[in-house]
């Protein structure tokens, strides 16, 4: 029994591994912002998850759920790199997830806390965002409030989180996370439309659960952002995103878990003083597969420029 319980419990985890803090570093407005060089900035989120998992009848576990809070703490740095604006960021989660359901008319559940994997991207401008600041970048946004925005990313989450491989449920992914991504953003007026497309590449876990071998397919992200900055600096964004893929292989053997989800999101961002912000979001999925997960995560952050 504990043996069957374990690889539920692995299935669940299979299907939340895309939700919580990754979703909402995914489902992210303004992240093609055009910053003045030199421009650094700390920040602080926490994020509350809970969502209903939805499983293959024949594993016998009903009323599947997930909730996790997670502290993320970041650092932001913008420079110039080959005459255009760039910027580096750095993430790193703590994590404290519940995984919970049926089986066989009794409840099972059960729990990790500790660090999740850090997530460290490069992204640069290459048109409509050059290197500047100071006076001369003022003058550049005061004169283009009209003007169209193209950059590249590469976001790499290492597996340094909590990982026990004698442990099915981790924290920590024990593979590397490569994700190149493609971002346009349009701005007129007060009106900004943002459009990122990203693919997620995983390498392999060669120490899962048991001896196995965990492979896992591509997943294609495409997400779009329309942001509206009132005169006071608040700024209101609505999202919608769409994934599929990422289909895993245990051990030469395809688990047929496809993702196919519809995001969605809601953001709003205060100026609480004139070098610090407050945003609060909401970030839902919802699968469109018979076998997925549908999750809610509460965003709440804090950050300081200097």
């Amino acid at each position: 029994m504990k043996h069957i319980v374990s690889s539920i419990f692995g299935v669940l985890l299979l299907l939340f591994s895309f939700s919580g803090v990754l979703l909402a570093e995914e489902m992210e407005a303004r992240r093609w912002t055009h910053l003045p060089t030199g421009t650094n900035i700390f920040g602080a989120a926490v994020v509350h998850t809970n969502g209903d998992i939805f499983l293959d009848p024949v594993l016998r576990i009903e009323e599947g759920e997930v909730e996790a809070d997670t502290v993320v703490t970041s650092y932001l740095h913008a420079f110039e790199l080959f005459g255009k604006s760039a910027r580096m960021d750095v993430r790193l989660p703590y994590q404290r997830v519940r995984w919970e359901g049926v089986l066989d008319g009794e409840h099972r559940s059960v729990q990790r806390e500790g660090l999740g994997d850090p997530m460290l991207r490069l992204s640069l401008n290459f048109v409509g965002a050059p290197a500047l600041k100071g006076e001369a970048f003022r003058a550049y946004r005061a004169s283009h409030t009209t003007n169209t925005i193209v950059g590249a990313a590469l976001a790499v989450t290492l597996p340094l989180g909590q990982y026990k491989k004698d442990k099915l449920l981790n924290l920590g992914q024990n593979r590397y996370l490569i994700r190149p991504q493609m971002g346009f953003v349009h701005t007129h007026g007060p009106w900004s439309y943002e459009l990122t497309g990203s693919i997620n590449f995983y390498t392999d876990n060669n120490d899962y659960w048991g001896g196995k071998k965990r492979q896992q397919d591509p997943l294609f992200l495409l997400q779009t952002h329309l942001i509206y900055t009132f005169k006071n600096r608040i700024w209101s964004s609505m999202s919608a995103g769409y994934d599929w893929g990422g289909a895993s292989t245990i051990n030469g053997i395809e688990k047929d878990d496809d993702r196919q989800d519809v995001l969605f999101a809601f953001s709003t961002g205060f100026p609480v003083t004139k070098k610090s912000n407050i945003k609060f979001a909401y970030i839902g999925g919802r699968t469109q597969e018979d076998i997925g997960s549908d999750t809610d995560n509460f965003v709440l952050s804090y950050s300081v420029r200097f």
